[in-house]
């Protein structure tokens, strides 16, 4: 029986199973016609397998009567072309792609890895367009709509709780910087990335160059605070936060890393801090000098095991919408530059531990990175002690 017109469609008999269309060996478009409509759909012979692949195509109904067999043949075409490729027969949408990551992150990084990338598909992916789109459909210019249209959202503004003790009003939203939308990009390629390695789709040229991140767009985290600019950050900042930036001072931790520590972790006896998995996905154990040991014997003094090491003056633990207010008015008024955040006290920290000579390895176990991020961000430190190195063999 024919599908390929209008007039051969309307003389098809209802039934369930679908019509055939041959369009190659073991490649097949189908029509299937019942009383509540008429349905395209997709046959293969997979080889390896020796059975029979199927996938529904839809109706088309947006398309005119002829030009839906056409429609329907591309569609079909694309499908087998995947598979041809190596690709898995089930099909992923992006919002899918990014549920499979978080899901990935969870079991290999732990629930916190896991929140953050689940916090940013619900603020940049659900209620997107691009949220529906099938990883086979995916195009270049999906991506750089979607890049686009973060870029042009209005940067977050920290939360005020309950006992927040800041009376000032709020200031209107500000634009987001290229450092931020570079930030939101990371988990989108994480995604499409997992899913490729997984077979749902077989190319990334559709992120490759749309998802290619700003070059040199984060300056805030190339701002240097040397020991004496800290120590005035410190005292003008309220007591609890001084505690909690005085720790992101002694060492090279993501903030949201130490303020997930409890008195637990810390082992009072041998002074020892243990850092759970973080943002990097290793946990590791941080022998502390006396001096820093000192600082979280007081700060543990009374607390229970399950107690943040360091709190808040209400008890509670720390977080970027609770410190972020703080660091800024303490900066303005210690005669920072404005860009200083608490990132800025983990890139002193790191630049001060490679720049005193630490090797690389030992401050990458530290910070809970890369040895290659290190290389690539303080890589030039070294290179600066070794020309000081040369230069004093110079006869």
């Amino acid at each position: 029986m024919r599908i390929d017109t209008v007039a051969a469609q309307e003389r098809l008999r209802p039934r369930e199973s679908p019509y055939w269309h041959r369009l190659g060996t073991g490649q097949h478009v189908g029509l299937r016609k019942t009383a509540a409509g008429m349905g395209w759909h997709a046959r293969a012979w997979d080889l390896q397998g020796r059975r029979q692949l199927r996938r529904a195509l839809g109706e088309f109904a947006h398309l005119p009567p002829g030009e839906r067999f056409s429609a329907a043949v591309t569609e079909a075409m694309e499908w087998f072309a995947h598979l041809g490729k190596g690709g898995r027969r089930e099909s992923l949408t992006v919002a899918d792609a990014w549920r499979r990551y978080v899901e990935h992150q969870r079991k290999t990084k732990g629930a916190t890895a896991a929140a953050d990338v689940e916090g940013r598909l619900k603020r940049h992916i659900d209620g997107d367009p691009i949220a529906g789109v099938l990883l086979e459909k995916l195009a270049p210019r999906h991506l750089q709509e979607w890049r686009e249209r973060i870029a042009s959202q209005p940067a977050m503004q920290p939360k005020r709780g309950p006992n927040c003790r800041t009376k000032t009003p709020p200031k209107p939203p500000a634009p987001r910087s290229a450092g931020s939308v570079n930030r939101d990009m990371v988990p989108m390629r994480a995604a499409l990335n997992l899913a490729l390695s997984d077979g749902f789709v077989t190319s990334d040229h559709a992120w490759r160059k749309a998802l290619k991140p700003t070059a040199n767009a984060d300056g805030r985290r190339t701002l240097y605070l040397d020991r004496d600019q800290r120590r005035a950050l410190i005292e003008h900042l309220p007591e609890d936060a001084a505690a909690f930036v005085r720790g992101l001072c002694v060492l090279p931790l993501r903030p949201g890393a130490l303020a997930q520590r409890t008195v637990a972790d810390f082992d009072y006896r041998r002074g020892t801090l243990r850092i759970g998995t973080d943002k990097a996905g290793k946990g590791r154990s941080i022998l502390l000098p006396e001096a820093t040991a000192a600082l979280f014997r007081q700060s543990v003094k009374g607390k229970l095991p399950t107690a943040p090491l360091l709190s808040r003056w209400n008890g509670s633990a720390w977080d970027k919408d609770a410190w972020k207010g703080p660091i800024k008015a303490a900066a303005a008024a210690a005669g920072l530059p404005a860009e200083t955040t608490a990132y800025t006290l983990r890139h002193s920290v790191i630049t001060d531990l490679v720049g005193d000579g630490l090797d690389l390895f030992t401050v990458a176990a530290l910070a809970g990175t890369s040895i290659a991020m290190i290389e690539k961000h303080y890589g030039h430190l070294q290179q600066e002690r070794a020309r000081d190195a040369l230069a004093g063999l110079v006869l």
